[in-house]
């Protein structure tokens, strides 16, 4: 479904006293990143921020990036959080707006257990979109084990994995 190079890309911020959102700068670097030939493009993942940004801002990053990728590429919205109910939020916001899929990390600071991985993960596959886990235990602080990503690959909308341990 998602194969090549796919990008996780940053957020700009304009550096005004809001420290408001480049869009411009935002747009530029997809064009940029367009024309390198990439396969995709992550937009809101940990390279760009995301758990610092507001869900307006989220929302609105996310939309920039799919007009500016045009369907020319497959754009997977980075809608992880450290809870779920906020990542179910992130993760029908990136649907509604057109995104081809997800790329969600594992809740960080509360680490649940086997249990509540699969329950976040199946709540989130539940919603009907694509979802890419994202393992990166060193911003985590656990590993998902081949084992558990074995289990969680039986849900049909589990597309894959992210793997940066």
């Amino acid at each position: 479904m998602f194969e090549g190079v796919f990008p996780a890309i940053i957020t700009p911020f304009q550096r005004n006293a809001g420290k408001d959102l480049d869009l411009d700068g935002l747009r530029s670097n997809i064009a940029f990143l367009l024309k390198s030939g990439i396969h995709g493009i992550v937009p809101c993942g940990s390279t760009g921020e995301s758990a610092t940004l507001s869900f307006a801002e989220h929302e609105k990053v996310i939309e920039v990036t799919l007009e500016e990728a045009g369907g020319k590429v497959p754009v997977l919205a980075g809608t992880g959080s450290n809870n779920t109910a906020e990542a179910i939020r992130f993760t029908r916001a990136a649907k509604d707006v057109g995104a081809d899929g997800v790329l969600v990390i594992s809740p960080y600071y509360n680490k649940p257990n086997r249990s509540g991985l699969i329950k976040h993960y199946s709540a989130l596959a539940d919603l009907d979109i694509p979802v890419v886990i994202y393992n990166v235990p060193g911003r985590t602080g656990q590993n998902l084990p081949p084992d558990l990503i074995a289990e969680l690959a039986k849900h049909p909308s589990i597309a894959g994995v992210k793997e940066a341990s």
